[in-house]
């Protein structure tokens, strides 16, 4: 089996990942379902040890940490596109998963990201994290806020990262990437001397343990950038988890650093469009007085309220997204209603929508008025 010759062909048929399996063909996932990648045969031992060899021999640094059963790194090669790759051991063979990387950085427009994004990628100090399940673009975000930066500003960007996905070229920016396993031992190696290096904005692929968040926000605390990403689904949750990384004890004091450094959360989930391919619905908070007051007093259950409720910040929630991608054509409503946090609270709001939508359309209401946003009709 020719590695190369499978990825080329996974790219082109527009695959995001690639799955190798013993007596399977090759897998790709495409507009988010998977299925064979069409005239290859079920792989053999031979095929997978080939494919393992190929990929560590473009990371020789990493070749003994297969031995613990998973190694993550990225392979490229000629031709190709960068890829994520996790190699894995299971019933005693070898696995692969490969993750399509873009060569160059989307930008906002390309990725259908909200207003709210944009406007945090221009904050100069702060935490900003990005969240959602694994595959939802997580890190692609992260991509495109980095390559904002370094197109409009002139300082040092820090990533530590494991391994290195989007390649950040210097523009207007220095941007040294550090991968864990080749450039560094560890993410806290790594993050114990990243304030000494001069940086401005800090990327850390994922805020994981307590020494993690720990680093994170004491560089916040000091006047830096720092983006990074978190598996929860949406802001409330993301701000419980990072101070559950804390013992009770400190929470308090966590709970109010937090309130002090946070610029926004971004969530995402990705969903099949209309038309092919897949769209993101984003929650997007960005911090001000009311949030500010509602992390410090311990009462994160009302976010999704002051999210609704802050247009005028770019901020949107969950449901408001998902009602945009039905009104505007790009999601169908069951697919939107499945994604929803509240199934029965989404379809109330996405009929008085489209009843609003519909008035619109009719010149029955000016959207203009106050009273369009409360679906009221005549």
């Amino acid at each position: 089996m020719e590695l190369d010759v499978l990825l080329k062909g996974a790219s082109e048929r527009g695959a995001s990942d690639v799955h190798l399996k013993l007596r399977q063909p090759p897998v790709v996932r495409v507009d988010g379902a998977l299925e064979p990648l069409d005239g290859w045969e079920p792989l053999t031992d031979t095929d997978l040890a080939h494919a393992l060899q190929a990929v560590v021999e473009s990371s020789p640094a990493r070749l003994g940490r297969m031995e613990d059963g998973e190694l993550d790194l990225a392979y490229s090669s000629d031709g190709l596109p960068r890829f994520r790759v996790n190699c894995f051991r299971q019933r005693g063979a070898v696995s692969l998963a490969f993750r399509v990387i873009p060569d160059v950085a989307p930008t906002f427009g390309e990725l259908n990201l909200p207003a709210g994004v944009e406007r945090l990628a221009n904050e100069e100090r702060g935490l900003i994290l990005v969240t959602g399940a694994s595959g939802v673009g997580k890190t692609t975000t992260l991509a495109a806020m980095i390559d904002e930066i370094n197109r409009t500003r002139r300082q040092h960007i820090v990533t530590v990262e494991d391994p290195i996905e989007f390649l950040h070229h210097d523009r207007n920016c220095i941007v040294n990437q550090r991968e864990v396993g080749i450039d560094t031992v560890s993410f806290h190696t790594a993050l114990r001397s990243v304030l000494r290096q001069d940086p401005d904005v800090i990327l850390i692929g994922e805020l994981r343990d307590v020494e993690t968040a720990e680093t994170a926000l004491q560089a916040a605390e000091t006047g830096h950038l720092v983006l990074s990403t978190m598996h929860t689904i949406d802001a409330a949750e993301t701000i419980g988890r990072l101070i559950e990384f804390f013992p009770g004890a400190k929470q308090p004091q966590v709970r109010s650093i937090i309130a002090g450094v946070l610029r926004g959360v971004i969530s995402q989930r990705l969903l099949p469009r209309t038309d092919g391919g897949r769209i993101p619905a984003v929650e997007v908070m960005v911090m001000n007085a009311r949030i500010d007051e509602l992390i410090r007093e311990h009462r994160t259950h009302e976010l999704p309220a002051a999210i609704e409720e802050g247009s005028f910040h770019e901020m949107q929630s969950f449901q408001q997204a998902l009602i945009g991608l039905v009104l505007s054509g790009d999601v169908e409503p069951e697919l939107a209603a499945n994604a929803s946090t509240n199934k029965h609270d989404f379809l109330i709001e996405l009929e008085h929508s489209l009843k609003r939508q519909k008035a619109e359309e009719k010149g029955w209401v000016d959207p203009r008025s106050e009273h369009a946003g409360a679906g009221t009709v005549r």
